[in-house]
């Protein structure tokens, strides 16, 4: 896992985040980030899809994230209290964590990407 100082926000419900990178402006990810914080989905790409889809559901359980892809697959992320964001909790393909905006990552693990909302050390909430 590529060492990012960024700290999971604790959320009853680990929610996604909208657009990414230059694909999308920081004014839409901005504003999907805050209606995503509430319905418990995530913007993915999931199987190498090129389009984002608001279409995975993320499921929060203690330091445990499961985000389930609208085709049944899943992956199951465990939250790391040293700041360092998420690991891998099944599966042997490594996480890869971008900063892409303010309070977001990006979660990369083999082809499948997802947005989430995350508080970056250093950043103003």
């Amino acid at each position: 896992m590529r060492a990012w100082p960024v700290a999971l926000a604790v959320l009853p419900m680990l929610a996604g985040c909208g657009g990414g990178g230059a694909e999308q402006s920081d004014e839409a990810i901005t504003a999907s980030d805050n209606a995503s914080r509430h319905d418990g989905k995530a913007e993915c790409r999931t199987g190498g899809a090129r389009a984002w889809a608001r279409e995975c559901q993320v499921e929060r359980d203690g330091d445990m994230v499961t985000i389930r892809h609208p085709d049944g697959g899943f992956r199951r992320f465990r939250v790391l209290t040293d700041g360092r964001g998420l690991a891998e909790a099944d599966g042997a393909e490594p996480v890869k964590l971008s900063i892409v905006g303010k309070q977001m990552i990006e979660v990369v693990v083999g082809d499948d990407r997802y947005y989430l909302p995350a508080r970056i050390a250093g950043q103003r909430q």
